[in-house]
C-alpha cells in the first residue's frame, strides 16, 4: 500500500504510534504531519480502516510488552497482511498475488503467522 501512495496515512499512523509511546521522529518517516480532530473517523477513513484492522485482527488479542515486541509483532502482521490475508476490495486475494495450488502440487499443510495468531495454508508435495 506504501508503496503505490507514498504518504497514505503516514501522520495518522505516527499519531498512533505515539498514543502507545511510541516517538516517531517525521525526519525518519519523511512525512509532514497533518493534525486531524480526535474521534473523527471521517476525516481519514482508509487509516482508520487500516487501524481497525491492525487492533481487531492483531493487538487485541496479544499483550505487548515494550517498542521492541510491537514492532516485531507488526513486522510479523504486515508480512501476513500482504502475503496472506484475503481482501474483499482485491476479489478475495492478496496484495501479493499467488496462485492456485491444485491438489496434485500435494497435501494442504497450515502454517502459523504473528506468532501463530494466524494461520497460512501450503500444498506440500509429499
Amino acid at each position: 500500500m506504501s508503496e503505490a501512495n507514498a504518504g497514505w496515512g503516514s501522520p495518522r499512523i505516527v499519531g498512533e504510534l505515539r498514543k502507545l509511546g511510541i516517538d516517531v521522529a517525521k525526519s525518519t518517516v519523511g512525512i509532514e504531519e497533518v493534525l486531524t480532530a480526535p474521534r473523527s473517523p471521517w476525516q481519514n477513513a482508509f487509516v482508520e480502516r487500516l487501524i481497525g484492522s491492525i487492533r481487531r485482527d492483531c493487538l487485541y488479542h496479544i499483550i505487548v510488552l515494550n517498542e521492541r515486541h510491537l514492532k516485531r509483532i507488526l513486522t510479523c502482521y504486515f508480512d501476513y497482511y500482504h502475503r496472506w490475508r484475503m481482501h474483499l476490495s482485491l476479489e478475495m486475494d492478496s496484495p501479493e498475488s499467488r496462485s492456485v495450488q491444485p491438489p496434485a502440487f500435494g497435501k494442504v499443510v497450515q502454517f502459523p503467522d504473528v506468532g501463530g495468531l494466524h494461520h497460512h495454508y501450503e500444498r506440500l508435495a509429499a
